[in-house]
């Protein structure tokens, strides 16, 4: 691609406080398809039959409903925290309607632009059974809707009437049926040369390319589409299309438009160049739902206010992160979510070249392969991780941790539970592990606990918390170690045997040429002291050993990072962060350190592991290397 494209880095968190200052400041007028989502709870006992039908009948438990559609997109705005929300559409004359503009009422969005008509008109509902926390298939109502010429002036004069109280305009439709007939596009398109001082802006499904003067919010198949490609619906749009694609519109537009590539982020094309987002790692399940709503209202909200586009993007994108986590609704995001969340997103990075190996990029004739070019620099720190870094005595700990989380969840139905129900835990379990590795084992224990809970085969009082469930999984990792640790200190083994091809002699290298190391794990203070020490290079970390203090508070590595940045007065250009999980390499990516990130094949103690390289790249690995066997090409790029 020939267009300029820059990679926002993502960790500063400064441009937090202007945009929620700007939201703050908006007063948004969202016109689009108003929706009702229900959500009925279905008791899984089909016992009782129908005497009518002779079918089984499904009977529910519970009923919740929310605002869905361009409803949830005022209901982000005002979480959001928007000064004034007015919703504007044509509901029908039904109990749906009613319900939703109670609801809308409540949140403080002003409803009187919701027009209400009995004229080949049905209020959208959504109506989503759940089964044993499965959804079952959705039942649509308004699907056959249709605009009078009568009702399509109506809506334009509420329009018009709300967009001389109001700084910014959402253009809002996701319904296939929907109120934008080529009339309504006319007219609105009227409104928006009539208001040069409003911003205007339009997520629509079908129709983004019929209005003028406005800007848009696309997905990257919806770009696509918009420039007249023909894409199959699994067409799969990656980040260099997708960026020039947005650059080509906007300059068509000349307007900012902003492509959302769902768990990859968004681009951003503004003023002849492209920026991009990156998506935020979501560990545990999530809904996407609505995530779409969430971003529509965020860039509308802190646009709207005087916001700076990129700062709009990354509220956008962090506000999404959060709603996606919320299960079986279409959730909002407050500012009181954004504020921690921001400094502590986990960004993926080059998600495309994590999942393709034939796109890496190598120092020539080594396995170094060279993610990112950074600013030549002497080393003169490094923090190290140890385990999969440079030690392999807790190789194999997933194994055990497993087995320990099943037994936990499932307890006396381990063994008895069906086949289906528990290879659905075990898959759960093997992608928590998966998502968690690198972290705090109390941590990892914590999410362990909301695992349990959902499943609900332990009751409540017998729920351990985050301590108990540690104790019992230390034990048994410690068996494997402890053998392990016997076997060198009788002389069976060597300590060789458990360290990654090169380890000692790169320390050894780093140390020689004055600079200093650290050791930082999240496995317990006492343990990894004890562990280096049998591995017999304790003393070459002149800068420490630190490991987890048995308080979930503190991330052992974070706050490693943080005592040398602000303890030593180092610039981040000088500090090296090695390690073979992703947590180290983000909180190096925090402090702008240079991140090597050590794929190791713990099994052979040398060699690439393929799943360890696309994790490190999406943490932000600037070098991927399988083992330090290469140090004598490796130094060089530390300036060393």
């Amino acid at each position: 691609m020939t267009s300029p494209t820059t990679n926002v880095h993502p960790n500063p968190t400064d441009w937090l406080e202007p945009a929620l200052h700007a939201i703050a400041n908006a007063r948004v007028t969202v016109l689009g398809d108003y929706c009702l989502d229900a959500y009925w709870t279905v008791e899984p006992d089909e016992s009782e039959l129908s005497i009518e039908t002779g079918l089984p009948v499904r009977r529910v438990s519970a009923q919740r409903y929310s605002p869905g559609g361009a409803g949830n997109v005022v209901t982000n705005l005002k979480a959001l925290g928007a000064s004034e929300v007015r919703a504007v559409g044509l509901l029908g004359e039904d109990i749906f309607a009613a319900e939703l503009i109670r609801l809308l009422t409540a949140d403080g969005i002003r409803a009187d632009g919701l027009l209400q008509t009995r004229d080949s008109w049905q209020t959208p509902l959504y109506a989503k059974p759940l089964w044993n926390g499965k959804e079952l298939n959705r039942f649509d109502f308004g699907v056959v809707n249709l605009l009078p010429a009568s009702q399509a002036a109506r809506l334009l004069t509420a329009l018009d009437e709300s967009v001389k109280l109001s700084n910014v305009v959402v253009i809002n439709q996701q319904l296939t049926v929907s109120y934008l007939t080529p009339d309504m596009i006319a007219g609105i398109n009227d409104i928006i040369a009539q208001h040069p001082e409003v911003l205007f802006l339009v997520d629509s499904r079908h129709h983004a390319g019929a209005f003028t003067g406005v800007v848009l919010k696309l997905n990257a198949n919806e770009a696509a589409r918009l420039l007249g490609k023909n894409h199959p619906l699994n067409h799969v749009i990656y980040r260099d299309e997708a960026c020039a694609d947005a650059l080509v519109i906007a300059t068509r537009t000349r307007r900012p438009v902003f492509v959302t590539r769902g768990a990859q982020g968004l681009i951003i094309a503004a003023a002849g160049r492209v920026r991009e987002i990156p998506g935020i790692q979501i560990i545990g399940k999530n809904d996407s739902v609505g995530a779409g709503d969430t971003v529509v209202a965020a860039l509308a909200a802190t646009l709207g206010g005087g916001g700076e586009v990129e700062a709009a993007a990354r509220l956008a994108n962090l506000a999404a992160s959060i709603t996606v986590c919320k299960m079986h609704t279409t959730g909002t995001a407050t500012p009181a979510e954004l504020r921690p969340a921001a400094p502590n997103a986990d960004y993926v990075m080059e998600p495309e070249l994590a999942e393709s190996p034939r796109r890496a990029r190598f120092l020539p004739d080594t396995e170094i392969e060279i993610i990112r070019e950074k600013p030549a620099a002497t080393i003169r720190h490094a923090i190290f991780d140890h385990d999969g870094t440079l030690s392999t005595l807790r190789q194999g700990w997933e194994k055990i941790m497993e087995p320990m989380m099943l037994q936990a969840i499932l307890g006396e139905r381990l063994k008895t539970v069906s086949a289906d129900i528990f290879l659905r835990i075990e898959a759960a379990v093997r992608v928590f592990i998966d998502q968690t590795t690198g972290i705090q084992t109390l941590a990892q224990m914590k999410g362990l606990i909301g695992l349990i809970r959902e499943y609900g085969f332990i009751p409540e009082a017998q729920i351990l918390d985050e301590h108990g469930y540690k104790a019992i999984y230390n034990r048994e990792l410690l068996k494997m170690v402890n053998l392990r640790i016997q076997k060198i200190e009788r002389g069976e083994l060597e300590p060789g045997d458990f360290e990654i091809k090169g380890a000692r002699q790169f320390l050894e290298r780093l140390q020689a040429a004055g600079v200093k190391l650290y050791l930082a794990s999240g496995t317990d203070d006492a343990d990894v002291q004890a562990e280096a020490t049998v591995m017999g290079y304790a003393h070459l970390f002149n800068g420490g050993i630190h490991g987890a203090v048995g308080d979930l508070k503190v991330e052992a590595k974070r706050v490693v990072v943080e005592r040398i940045i602000q303890k030593s007065g180092i610039g981040g250009a000088e500090l090296l962060v090695v390690g073979d999980g992703p947590v180290e390499l983000r909180e190096g990516g925090r402090h702008n350190a240079l991140r090597l990130g050590v794929a190791s094949n713990e099994h052979c103690r040398y060699g690439l592991d393929l799943t360890k390289r696309s994790r490190l790249i999406r943490a932000g690995a600037d070098l991927i290397i399988p083992d330090f066997s290469q140090r004598d090409r490796l130094l060089p790029l530390l300036g060393l």
